[in-house]
């Protein structure tokens, strides 16, 4: 198995620099606390945790048979990464009487795929502890139990989720946006943003507290959620203001689901304490254009499109010209 070593950008071995000693010891303090009579979950499956990456954190199961891995949306195992090919590797699982076996394949790739610092000239058994490197990815296969994978999916939804909405965060979203960008000016593939405002939301808290604007958000990210495919991508950027991001989404289909989004909100009113308000959005629509330099500038395009449509009297949806 000769190969270049691959610079690794941080050691998984080492203590997780990303993890507070909070956390850690936090999670330590759970299983000391169990009952001595209490049995610890043996392993309930294998699973690929993303230790660096734009990824960071994310717990991929690995499912008998095939586990294919690449930049598709279509695969098993997506990472977002300009330097993963759509279909980079695969990962089987196979069971027999001797127990698990594991084989890693990289499938062609543009950049090659790294197990344990070296380039896979071929088919190759894995196990527990090994290190896979995706173009800026790397994952270790790992055992969990279920106590382990949830408190790796607990400390996920931390850093990336708005508590209150259950979306993504600011920093999430952003990134997202910008890893979503990228592949889509690589690959000439369309890509749309809206960017969406509750309008007079200031009112609501005024008028009926903050546990009532705490309740609106919470119904509108819910509301959201209902009305995304499972490619699209949503977060809560700041107040009442919500980004979602449309890959593979051109203007037209982007002003549908901004216009069923706008229409399912006004057709809902929203049950408070002591009232039912009638809450409403203004929505602004950017597609990618040849112009946009990064996702920030597609950002600034929708952002001018949403002022536009609080400007001509909100509840309204407005589009950024196609440049």
């Amino acid at each position: 198995m000769a190969g270049t070593p691959h610079s690794w950008p941080e050691d998984p071995d080492s203590p997780d620099p990303t993890l507070p000693d909070s956390a850690w010891e936090d999670f330590e303090t759970t299983l000391r606390k169990r009952k001595e009579d209490e049995s610890v979950p043996a392993p309930c499956g294998w699973a690929l945790v993303v230790y660096s990456g734009a990824q960071l954190g994310r717990v991929f199961p690995v499912v008998l048979g095939e586990n294919v891995i690449g930049r598709s949306p279509t695969v098993g195992i997506t990472l977002l990464d300009e330097e993963v090919s759509r279909v980079h590797s695969t990962l089987r699982l196979e069971t027999g009487e001797d127990g698990n076996r594991l084989t890693l394949e990289d499938m062609g790739s543009t950049n090659g795929t790294y197990l344990n610092g070296q380039a896979l000239g071929g088919p190759v058994a894995v196990s527990a502890g090994d290190r896979l490197a995706l173009g800026g990815h790397v994952l270790k296969l790992v055992a969990m139990d279920p106590l382990e994978r949830l408190f790796h999916e607990t400390l996920l939804d931390q850093s990336t989720k708005d508590p209150l909405t259950g979306l993504a965060n600011r920093g999430a979203i952003l990134g997202e946006l910008q890893s979503r960008f990228d592949l889509s000016r690589r690959h000439g593939r369309p890509l749309a943003v809206v960017m969406c405002d509750l309008d007079h939301f200031k009112q609501i808290n005024d008028t009926h507290g903050h546990p009532a604007g705490d309740l609106v958000l919470s119904s509108f990210g819910e509301l959201v959620r209902q009305n995304l495919r499972g490619t699209d991508l949503a977060g809560r950027i700041g107040g009442e203001e919500f980004l979602i991001v449309l890959p593979e989404t051109e203007l037209e289909g982007a002003i549908l689901l901004a216009e069923r989004l706008r229409t399912a909100l006004r057709g809902t009113p929203q049950a408070l304490t002591n009232a039912n308000v009638q809450v409403t959005c203004s929505l602004g629509i950017a597609e990618r254009n040849s112009a946009d330099r990064d996702g920030g500038m597609l950002l600034g395009r929708a952002d001018g499109a949403l002022y536009e449509a609080k400007h001509q009297g909100r509840d309204r949806v407005v589009s950024a010209a196609k440049g």
